[in-house]
């Protein structure tokens, strides 16, 4: 393996560990605060932060690469974490994993009509989806009763093929060769800028109260500081590296760390089921990183 593939797995790998817990700051800040408040916060933060680590301006050569930073932060900033924190509103957090977990399919299919640099989906691709998806399952409905809402559901679906669009956009922007902190921070200000047409839509209130309280300020900073600021520069470096396909696979891994977040820091107990679940997603995870077989003339 070449060090700078190497790098880009280790960078994707960080960047889902600390996804992975992101459902259990954001459902305790959905107890005082909405979606759209979440989101704001979150990203104006992770904003501020990258401004601080690279206040350089970003110079672009035109009309047409603005409109792929807009496209990126409409739908990896607002639109993605929109949809997801509503559809929690609506659905079990453990049915929002799993259809959110399906992204990497999307993203597959969409680099395979639209990006002729990315690589053919060959058998083991959809071999690991398939046992991936299905270790999700086992983890997500390990010991929940199978609720469904029609409206949670739908909203997390389009989520998951809003974050695959997000995908080849940053696949195409990683091509233009800016440096990753001002590319991210250049889609932030895009993703804040659409928020404010969804804030008044949505009733968005600035109240800062809420923020008194301990649990919600380390929240709401290790959301903007960690999982914005900090992950989307690893997660874009990845995709520069690694491609759009290679590096949305490692999205299996969200429900695993998830699983692995609960039982270090909620002190929930890890089923036989979760075990099997947690190993089944490693291998499809594995399977779905190989390589197809070329067959010789």
């Amino acid at each position: 393996m070449k060090k700078k593939n190497y790098i880009g797995h280790l960078t994707a790998a960080l960047t889902i560990l600390i996804w992975g817990t992101t459902f259990i700051s954001t459902k305790v800040l959905l107890e005082d605060f909405q979606p759209i408040e979440i989101l704001v916060f979150r990203f104006v933060i992770g904003f501020v932060l990258l401004l601080l680590l690279s206040p350089r301006k970003l110079k672009t050569t035109g009309t047409g690469e603005e409109l792929l930073f807009a496209g990126a932060g409409l739908c990896g900033i607002c639109l993605y974490y929109l949809l997801e924190n509503i559809a929690l509103t609506y659905t079990l957090a453990s049915n929002v994993g799993v259809i959110i977990s399906a992204a990497p399919f999307f993203t597959a299919i969409l680099a395979h009509i639209l990006m002729k640099e990315e690589k053919k989906l060959g058998v083991p691709f959809f071999i690991g989806f398939l046992m991936a998806m299905a270790g999700i399952v086992m983890i997500s409905f390990n010991g929940v009763e199978l609720k469904l809402n029609p409206t949670g559901e739908l909203l997390a679906l389009l989520a998951a093929l809003v974050w695959a669009v997000y995908s080849i956009l940053s696949r195409k922007i990683s091509s233009l060769g800016y440096p990753v902190v001002l590319t991210t921070r250049r889609t932030f200000f895009y993703g804040i800028l659409f928020m404010i047409p969804a804030s008044f839509l949505l009733d968005f209130r600035l109240n800062l109260a809420p923020l008194g309280k301990p649990v919600n300020l380390l929240n709401i900073l290790y959301l903007g500081a960690g999982a914005s600021a900090l992950c989307f520069v690893t997660w874009n470096f990845s995709v520069k590296k690694l491609g759009a396909v290679k590096t949305s696979i490692y999205i299996y891994l969200v429900p695993v760390i998830t699983v692995i977040a609960s039982a270090l820091i909620l002190h929930e107990q890890i089923t036989v089921m979760s075990a099997l679940g947690v190993l089944l997603t490693l291998v499809g995870l594995g399977i779905s990183e190989m390589k197809p077989k070329r067959k010789k003339s």
